[in-house]
């Protein structure tokens, strides 16, 4: 497998990772609705072709984070969604204003998977990981873990600062990352740093 590199391309404070084995590309979050424009100019400053990011993973649906899913599949993405996630798609339509120029999510051409079934998808994007569910910001999060240690979290809160959400559920999406070897943890915001430390037992 070619080395995998990991390029930031987000914008708004929110970030959108470029994860490519050669030219072979998955693009983890998906923009804030109505600005695909600016998404795209990113992906040029970076000299990412569009046409090669292959396949698109949101780490949850909220709008920041998969906002533009749409128009990216309109360009020739193929959306994965795992099975945690297919009902949290039109719940957050919902929360859509006119003001958003939001392109509603249509089922087809979704690659419906579920998480066990992620290494061999990403095995033929020569990428060595997998999709792990991490419930806690919401209940269709779920993490990208490479085999090098290099983890894409999306929302999932930070351990210490967990106000609203379930306590026990975040620190056991925590803990199962840390068990799987999460190393370096990209976020859906702010920068890259190492794992938190997390009590034992």
């Amino acid at each position: 497998m070619p080395a995998v590199t990991i390029v930031n391309v987000g914008y708004r404070s929110t970030n959108f990772w470029v994860v490519s084995a050669g030219r072979s590309r998955l693009l983890v979050d998906l923009g804030w609705p109505g600005m695909f424009n600016q998404l795209e100019a990113n992906l040029k400053r970076a000299d990412i072709p569009l046409g090669e990011i292959s396949h698109g993973l949101a780490t949850h649906y909220h709008l920041d984070h998969a906002g533009a899913a749409q128009d990216l599949k309109n360009r020739g993405m193929r959306l994965i969604v795992t099975e945690e996630q297919e009902s949290a798609i039109p719940l957050m339509a919902r929360h859509v204003k006119p003001a958003d120029h939001y392109t509603p999510i249509v089922p087809a051409g979704n690659l419906v998977i579920g998480c066990t079934e992620s290494r061999s998808l990403l095995a033929g994007l020569g990428i060595a990981g997998q999709i792990v569910p991490t419930p806690g910001h919401s209940h269709d999060s779920v993490s990208l873990l490479l085999d090098s240690g290099h983890l894409f979290t999306g929302d999932l809160t930070w351990p210490g600062m967990v106000v609203d959400e379930d306590v026990p559920t975040v620190a056991a999406s925590w803990r199962l990352l840390a068990e799987l070897g999460a190393q370096l943890v990209h976020a859906g915001h702010g920068p890259i740093r190492g794992m938190p430390r997390l009590d034992v037992g």
